[in-house]
């Protein structure tokens, strides 16, 4: 299989500069997969487990939270909002942020706002799970 140029940059800094094979992710959308000589394409990318497949046919994967995907003339590029490697995420951090929610989720005073709050805390806490295997 052909291999391009992956870039992916976050607020924390370069994530990652090299070439892959594919790349899927969640964008608002759906589901997308970038293989070489794909066409120009540009969206906002959603909340879900991005996977990386390298020249070598290893697997890397991250969660992926918002931002922006791009390819440009055989570029791709990644802007997200937050990336973190599967083995970089704190699975008991992400644990806890689950259980708060769930725990927020079960007052049933909440206001709208403060429930669509904490859904999106679970939500995120359920993507760093997913994405670091638990």
């Amino acid at each position: 299989m052909s291999a391009y140029e992956l870039q992916v940059v976050s607020v924390d800094g370069l994530e990652f500069d090299g070439e892959v094979q594919r790349v899927t992710l969640r964008t608002i959308d759906g589901d997308v997969a970038i293989l070489a000589r794909h066409t120009n394409y540009c969206t906002a990318v959603g909340m879900g487990t991005a996977k990386v497949i390298l020249p070598d046919n290893t697997e890397r994967r991250a969660a992926c939270i918002g931002g922006m995907i791009s390819v440009m003339n055989g570029k791709c590029r990644i802007l997200p909002t937050t990336w973190e490697w599967s083995s970089e995420i704190d699975v008991e951090r992400a644990e806890r942020a689950r259980d708060r929610a769930k725990e927020k989720l079960a007052d049933a005073t909440l206001s709208r706002e403060a429930r669509a709050h904490a859904q999106a805390k679970l939500y995120r806490a359920l993507v760093r799970l997913q994405s670091a295997g638990k």
